[in-house]
């Protein structure tokens, strides 16, 4: 019987693979909408169309497709007319980092009425990481966020985001989203072992598998040793990787990578190889590992690792102290102390990581990775194979989300070891499996908080020690731990304050960076042990903030006392806490007869910009055509960064945001910048943008006025001209007379992130709790966020939502499992839950009136900051329903059962 199929009216008769999904089936035929999130029908990426109905593609053999009609959501538009329901998540904005976006629509368009009415079953298939959903069900309902305002008048309005089009129809190219010729596949052996040496390789079994072209194994790689994680600084990381090791030391290791013509060869290739192990000592609690005679993790010489004390496994440590905290506590009227504990969460971008590898007609080599560090990726890529800068060019398309897991370079190494080797295309793309074991992890932490107060509420001393769980490798674990003892502390004024804290190696997958970067565990902690103080002293938890709290003008101080160049440069904290009171004394819905109810607290603070610079340059320019080109390094990956740099510069330059293209992201085509991560693609990339933008104002101007022979203050830059006293020169007039007068109207910006600025965000929470079963339900979720001046308020809202949303996760069930030899066992989101539409309350976004003197046009961050207060402020409210302290995350349905069973028996 012959195969045939018609895909959005094209008709095929290529036959697929043995076993071949119609997923694959259909990327290989160039039909890119068809996103790859699980493998597993979970998340919803790829669905599709066969004879009108919405099918999860990943699960749906493509043999079964022979003589139906298939729709990809290139194929939802028709003769160059969107369909409404593309036009509507264009008006909404109903997306991020976009990568689940086709799913949801092609989801959506297959909706009747009666499903409209019952959104969460309606998409119980689809998941999304980044929204937290309020804007995909304004999409499905038809609610209009997008405004085209006048030139020049682009900031703080609903501006949409430039590639919102091409994501609504499957045309934004995202990391994998392209056809290379000859292109090999590699896939990695890893290993079972949490802690072992490796004795020998034997490859030659898998050598002899049809297809495949090499093998590579710890004699192959570079002896080098870096740090997966990307700083502007080098020096911050431990270098204590390799490409590939003789000692694995944690369970999913790299131990050998197999390239060949097709995946499948690849894999069968890794199965073939046989590798001998000596088992060594593994140990997987980062206290047992800090004791004397722990197995050694890493036992390289610090001198040239960069590691600190391996004799102890302790890779990092803080000690601090301001005033004398047993001075303070003896002071205080009521003093209170507790442990507490957070989980390994994964980040969960639906994009996997992945990069492939070319060599361009001049013979250079090309990189495309979904990473959010282009410039120092390529760096380190360069470093590691004693190349030259030049020699490398690294792009990222669109990436589909972040959140911190792709600072870090866990493909790239390996995916141009093999093409330097073979001189082929290569490329690696993580399964979702290989997302859990393989990539990295939110840092698990324990944190002692001890706090003192007298009967006012008047904080007398505050005393953190916390233990970090690095992981295998050290990767963000002293910059973790240090930023987690940072502004968590300095938000409250207190005379006496002291810090101790480790980051541990032990043997476990390795933790990373992730939305926060260490303070949500740290302010979870911290924020519970000010409400139990509160409790008793028999003060309003609000009210035992209020009077605490950083105020406006005042030093920052930690347990190491005040950074330099960390100041409120502006102060909406006070204005938070205002909004939580009023949301307290409205009217409260009414919880489930028989139901325990309370409502919780809590506050954070967190920097704009990572310490000892973060750097970003940016060039505008007037193009022939008279609209401007904006070229900035910072990645975009749903923070919509995008989207602001374009307001900027059109603001700026007085003209509409559609007469302004960016180029970001590419190595070859634009300047250095650090990388999209700690919250600066606003507040750093922006105003390097925004200096640029301004100098290139000041040229035109300058310029059109020796042109008119005018006076530069009767000038004016409008939508595509300068005017002068009501006459217009148009823009691309001017831009051929300064050519042919030999004059660049180009400018460059630049801005190394200091001084710095502080966010604050405050989170208010009304639960209900089953005390029979256990369960808990969020009536009321409100957030107040001081971000500045908000330069999108649309897209900002959207990252407070998602933030709010993510939190929620791993507050309530998120969590990376592993046995007691340190494996995983929630390598898919079906054991791993992630929050759907159903799980994820509205949250209620409400933004402060401030203007920050430091960010660019008064704007702060707002992309980590949201998370940070979620945690404490839902074990808060749980706390006021049922009088029970919880103190490890998550909050498990299980665990408030078991609580309430055990209070239940002992009264």
């Amino acid at each position: 019987m012959s195969f045939e199929l018609d895909v959005n009216g094209q008709h095929t008769a290529v036959e697929p693979r043995a076993g071949q999904c119609l997923r694959t089936y259909l990327r290989d035929r160039g039909w890119f909408g068809v996103k790859k999130g699980c493998d597993a029908g979970d998340c919803g990426a790829c669905t599709v169309h066969v004879d009108g109905e919405p099918v999860h593609s990943c699960l749906y053999p493509a043999v079964r497709a022979s003589g139906r009609c298939v729709t990809t959501v290139e194929g939802l538009a028709r003769d160059g007319e969107l369909h409404p329901v593309q036009e509507r998540f264009l008006a909404a904005q109903g997306f991020q980092c976009g990568f689940c976006t086709a799913g949801f629509l092609m989801t959506t368009a297959a909706l009747d009425e009666e499903a409209k009415a019952d959104l969460p079953r309606a998409f119980k298939g689809n998941l999304c990481r980044c929204t937290g959903y309020r804007a995909i069900e304004d999409a499905v309902r038809g609610v209009r966020h997008v405004e085209e305002p006048a030139a020049g008048e682009t900031v703080g309005r609903n501006l949409a985001a430039p590639a919102g089009p091409e994501v609504v129809t499957g045309t934004a190219r995202y990391t994998f989203d392209i056809d290379v010729p000859g292109l090999l596949h590699l896939k990695l052996l890893r290993s079972p072992h949490a802690h072992a040496r490796i004795t020998a390789i034997d490859t030659s079994a898998a050598l002899a598998v049809p297809g495949v072209h090499l093998v590579l194994t710890n004699l192959d790689a570079p002896s080098r040793h870096f740090s997966s994680a990307q700083h502007e600084h080098v020096e911050d990381d431990p270098a204590d990787t390799r490409v590939f090791d003789d000692v694995v030391r944690h369970v999913g290791q790299r131990v050998a990578a197999v390239v060949a013509d097709s995946e499948a060869a690849a894999e069968e290739g890794c199965r073939r190889i046989e590798v001998t192990y000596d088992v060594l000592p593994a140990v997987t609690d980062p206290e047992d590992a800090m004791r004397p005679g722990a197995p050694v993790v890493h036992d390289k010489d610090p001198e040239s690792s960069g590691i600190a004390r391996p004799s102890d496994n302790v890779v990092a440590e803080l000690h601090g102290e301001v005033g004398d905290v047993e001075e303070g506590f003896a002071e205080a009227d009521a003093v209170y102390e507790n442990t507490f504990t957070t989980q390994r969460v994964q980040h969960a971008s639906l994009e996997t990581h992945g990069a492939v590898a070319w060599f361009d007609d001049d013979g250079r080599l090309v990189v495309r990775s979904s990473t959010q560090t282009p410039f120092l990726t390529r760096r380190s890529l360069c470093a590691l194979f004693g190349l030259p800068d030049d020699a490398i060019r690294v792009v990222a398309g669109r990436v589909g989300g972040g959140f911190g897991g792709k600072q870090e370079m866990l493909v790239e190494d390996v995916v141009v070891l093999a093409a330097l080797r073979l001189r082929r295309p290569v490329k690696l793309e993580y399964t979702r499996a290989e997302q859990f074991f393989g990539a990295t992890v939110r840092h698990p932490f324990t944190v002692r908080v001890k706090a003192g107060a007298r009967d006012d509420g008047t904080l007398t001393a505050l005393r953190l020690h916390v233990v970090s769980d690095t992981g295998a490798y050290g990767n963000h674990g002293p910059g973790v731990m240090f930023h987690a003892c940072g502004e968590s502390l300095a938000v409250y004024r207190c005379a006496n304050k002291k810090a101790d804290a480790y980051a541990v190696y032990t043997n476990n997958v390795p933790s990373g960076a992730f939305r926060g970067y260490g303070l949500g565990q740290v302010i979870f902690a911290l924020e519970s042990v000010l409400d139990e103080l509160a409790h008793r002293l028999h003060l309003d938890p609000l009210v035992l903030r209020e009077r605490n709290v950083i105020r406006a003008g005042e030093p920052l101080i930690d347990a190491h006392g005040q950074e330099e160049d960390l100041h409120i440069a502006s102060y909406g904290l006070g204005e938070c806490l205002d909004i939580v009171r009023a949301a307290r004394d409205e009217p409260a819905e009414p919880a489930p007869p028989g139901w325990l109810v309370g409502e919780g607290t809590a506050l954070a603070m967190i920097a704009t910009a990572p310490p000892r610079g973060h750097f970003a340059d940016a060039t505008v320019s007037l193009l022939p055509d008279g609209t401007f080109d904006v070229a900035v390094g910072t990645a975009e990956f749903g923070n919509g960064t995008t989207t602001v740099h374009r307001q900027i510069a059109a603001g700026r330059l007085g003209t509409t945001a559609d007469r302004v293209t960016i180029r970001q992201s590419d190595t070859d085509l634009v300047r250095h910048d650090t990388g999209a991560f700690g919250s600066t693609g606003t507040v750093v990339a922006g105003k390097a943008v925004l200096r640029a933008a301004d100098l290139l104002a000041g040229r035109i101007l300058g310029f059109a006025a020796e042109h008119l022979g005018a006076d530069v203050a009767d000038l004016r830059l409008a939508e595509d001209a300068v005017e002068h006293l009501g006459n217009r020169v148009l823009l691309k007039e001017l831009h051929q007379a300064a050519t042919a007068a030999g004059r660049s109207l180009t400018a460059d910006g630049h801005f190394g992130g200091t001084p710095r600025s502080v966010a604050f965000n405050a989170q208010w929470f009304r639960v209900a709790v089953d005390p029979d079963t256990g369960e808990l339900r969020i009536l009321r979720s409100v957030h107040a966020a001081d971000a500045g001046k908000v330069m999108n308020p649309m897209q900002c809202r959207g990252q407070v939502e998602g933030g709010v949303a993510q939190a929620l996760g791993a507050t309530l069930f998120e969590h990376v499992r592993t046995d007691g030899s340190g494996a995983v066992t929630t390598a898919a989101f079906r054991q791993y839950r992630l929050p759907s539409f159903a799980d994820t309350p509205r949250t209620e976004v409400h933004f402060m009136t401030t203007d920050d003197a430091l960010g660019p046009l008064g704007a702060k961050s707002m992309s980590e900051s949201p998370f940070n207060p979620v945690a404490p402020a839902l074990a808060n409210a749980l706390r006021a329903a049922t009088g029970i302290r919880f103190t490890a995350l998550p909050l498990t349905r299980d665990r408030i059962w078991l609580a309430l069973d055990q209070r239940k028996q002992v009264d």
